[in-house]
């Protein structure tokens, strides 16, 4: 992890009620076992490369961004810092990235500061869902993220319990409510908790415009693979055909570089921007993303990539 954000961990540990820090970090092995599969993986760099200048920039869904670096999609920020996520999605903002947006925010959606997604779960009472994502849309929202890997929601052990009642996931859900979202919303549809090439496939068919590669933090099914396991077979999957995004256990430039080298074009992060939000509010958001982007940027440089699209999997041992 780098110095920056085990120091922001470190501090907000002290800071947050035991209730709250349980929440953030609930997740069992599958928490361990993330951040090692990223960090085993070893790279073979390329050399004598015009690497003076180093560009992290990309288009991701119609959105310019300075750095692949995502905020994923976390519930009650409002328990982390008085300002929540409108807090988190400006400071995501200032480093030039973006925040999507959780459909259990403490904040209204009107508070957010784009660019952000939103991240949908599909509810009993589709009318409900609908109505949330075209509020989302209409105050700025440029993308829909649908949850899939959520059904109904596992056993916790601990923490803060979620609130229920008109919010209830709807465990009849298909691939068709893709399309729905999407011809409803206007907006582009990534689907969000995929493992499987298949299921990157069906996703596809259904009219998405993106994948996000992702086990729930091991917080539902609590031995799905990791991510990094799987990511290069949903990379496979799509070909290339929309943008496959990766989250879960990237504590480092180093890591995020693996994953791009794996084909992701993005990453998402957690738990270290809920820690950033804890000890210091939309700067301390800013400064974590900037940290990793440029640690990226120093991991890039040295491994003999320019740009975003120097990164490749020929880079991995």
């Amino acid at each position: 992890m780098l110095p920056l954000l085990a120091t922001q961990a470190a501090a907000a540990r002290e800071l947050l009620s035991p209730e709250v820090l349980a929440y953030i970090e609930d997740g069992g092995v599958a928490v361990t076992e993330a951040a090692t599969a990223w960090a085993s993986m070893r790279l073979l760099p390329r050399v004598l490369r015009d690497v003076s200048s180093v560009d992290t920039s990309l288009t991701l869904c119609g959105s310019q961004l300075s750095t692949p670096v995502l905020v994923a999609p976390t519930a009650f920020h409002g328990r982390v810092h008085p300002e929540g996520e409108a807090a988190t999605s400006r400071g995501a903002a200032e480093a030039g990235s973006l925040m999507v947006v959780a459909t259990r925010s403490d904040r209204p959606v009107t508070e957010m500061t784009p660019p952000f997604w939103w991240q949908s779960y599909v509810l009993r009472d589709r009318g409900f869902t609908l109505e949330r994502a075209v509020r989302a849309r209409d105050a700025g929202a440029s993308a829909i993220v649908v949850t899939g890997d959520t059904p109904f929601l596992a056993p916790r052990s601990g923490g803060l319990r979620v609130p229920l009642g008109d919010q209830e996931q709807d465990p009849t859900a298909t691939f068709a409510v893709v399309e729905w979202l999407a011809s409803e919303t206007g907006l582009p549809v990534l689907v969000k908790g995929v493992l499987r090439g298949d299921d990157a496939r069906e996703c596809l068919a259904s009219g998405a415009s993106g994948v996000i590669v992702s086990n729930h933090g091991g917080r539902q099914l609590a031995r799905a693979a990791t991510t990094a396991s799987a990511l290069a077979s949903v990379v496979d999957a799509v070909g290339g055909a929309v943008p496959v995004l990766v989250d879960g256990g990237l504590r480092s430039g180093l890591d995020v570089l693996c994953a791009l080298a794996l084909g992701a074009t993005a990453v998402l992060v957690g738990k270290p921007v809920l820690y950033a939000l804890a000890v210091g509010g939309s700067a301390a958001v800013t400064a974590c993303l900037d940290a990793l982007t440029a640690d990226l940027a120093t991991a890039m440089g040295l491994a003999g990539c320019a740009t975003l699209a120097d990164v490749d999997r020929s880079l991995l041992a």
